[in-house]
């Protein structure tokens, strides 16, 4: 595993090799998200070799850009693990690579029992987000039906690169959908400033490209409506802070960070028009599980009448599970992720102990918000209520659509 990085500070010392090792002309999807205005994607095969994947990784921003080199399942499932990547689309990418890898690095034809065993050390790693399983099984299901390694390797292959553009497809049309959501409320308003709060980062970096939650809000941006996002720090990582701010930097997008307990503040004071979040696992009912803090954004929002809407792609819905409350399973994280925060001081990335050394900490990773809180779900296929008719009614087969 190798990595390389630029410091965002000088610029001038951003390498062309750097630039020109970035995934383009690899897939026909469209890329548009940008890094100093080069188009990127969070993951990707490295031109000058496809058996080596290359990620952002994500534990350095905003204050460095590390590409991270993958070259095994072992690799792959630490990067998930560790949250070098993060987000249940980019976790469903990760996964089908890492499947992939397992079949590069196995010179012989794997057993359908070593598959499985590689399988099971991805599927260990995050527990909440479902696209890691989806994508873990539908290589599974590929690789079964194959007779030789250089089979397997192709479809292997072929199958991550159809769920990683798949993802961007999605995202996409989330953010058009989302879009006339935006629109509406810009039309009321008479084209005064819309206010959007979102929570954690469920932007591109989450994703592949676009993201969920913030696809409206690019799509928006291009179309010329004025907006701005309140975007919450989302503790104890900061992946708002830290991740959705720098990606709205990026794309040129007024936006303010804010404390997670601001927001129902906010609400109460007429500064919010609506609430867009995304989701790591929803059930076929609607009750979407999300990154800790999500569920008292929804309950100020209900309280103040704000719209709260959840963006996802079918690939994170959960058709086995109703009640996600006492259902979904929510990832506990290592305590030090709440005892101490990282930041840059010095010109060094560093991490601080905010507590008192020998107290305690609990780090829930997710926590469920009950479908009747949400306004509704935007999805690749538009946008629907968070109950069981409403999604059945754009996946009427259900899995088999996603």
């Amino acid at each position: 595993m190798s990595v390389f990085f630029f410091t965002f500070a000088v610029k001038e010392k951003i390498s062309l090799n750097l630039l020109d090792s970035r995934p383009h002309l690899l897939h026909s999807s469209p890329l548009k998200m940008t890094v100093n205005n080069q188009a990127y994607r969070t993951i990707w095969e490295k031109a000058s070799d496809t058996r080596v994947i290359q990620i952002i990784d994500q534990r350095y921003l905003p204050h460095e850009f590390v590409i991270e080199d993958i070259s095994t399942t072992e690799q792959m499932a630490t990067a998930i693990r560790d949250m070098h990547l993060r987000g249940a689309p980019l976790i469903g990418a990760a996964a089908a690579y890492g499947m992939y890898l397992t079949i590069v690095n196995e010179g012989s034809n794997p057993t359908d029992d070593y598959l499985q065993k590689m399988a099971d050390q991805l599927l260990q790693t995050r527990p909440t987000a479902v696209n890691l399983a989806w994508a873990v099984n539908l290589q599974l299901t590929a690789l079964t039906t194959c007779h030789s390694h250089e089979e397997r390797l192709a479809t292997a292959l072929k199958m991550a690169r159809e769920i990683t553009d798949s993802s961007v497809e999605k995202c996409f049309q989330i953010g058009q959908h989302g879009l006339s959501l935006i629109e509406k409320i810009s039309a009321a308003k008479k084209g005064e400033t819309i206010n959007i709060l979102t929570h954690c980062n469920a932007g591109w970096l989450a994703c592949v490209d676009y993201g969920t939650a913030t696809a409206p809000i690019y799509a928006a941006h291009k179309k010329g409506i004025d907006l701005h996002v309140w975007v919450d720090e989302t503790r104890p990582r900061n992946q708002g802070a830290r991740l959705t701010a720098w990606e709205l930097l990026q794309e040129g997008i007024p936006h303010t960070v804010i404390a997670d307990n601001v927001g129902g503040h906010l609400m109460q004071h007429g500064k919010v028009d609506m609430v867009i979040v995304g989701s790591d696992r929803t059930t076929r009912c609607g009750d979407v599980a999300n990154k800790i803090g999500t569920y008292l954004k929804a309950l100020a929002a209900k309280d103040n009448e704000v719209p709260f809407y959840v963006a996802l792609p079918s690939s994170t819905i959960d058709w086995e599970l109703r009640d996600g409350v006492k259902e979904i399973p929510i990832e506990e994280r290592h305590a030090n992720e709440v005892k101490y925060i990282q930041g840059m001081y010095d010109g060094k990335i560093q991490k601080v102990l905010l507590t008192p050394e020998e107290s305690p900490a609990t780090n829930f990773g997710f926590d469920v918000t009950p479908a009747h809180l949400v306004t509704g779900l935007i999805t690749e296929r538009g946008v629907c209520s968070a109950d069981e008719e409403g999604i059945m009614g754009l996946f009427p087969d259900g899995d088999k659509e996603s």
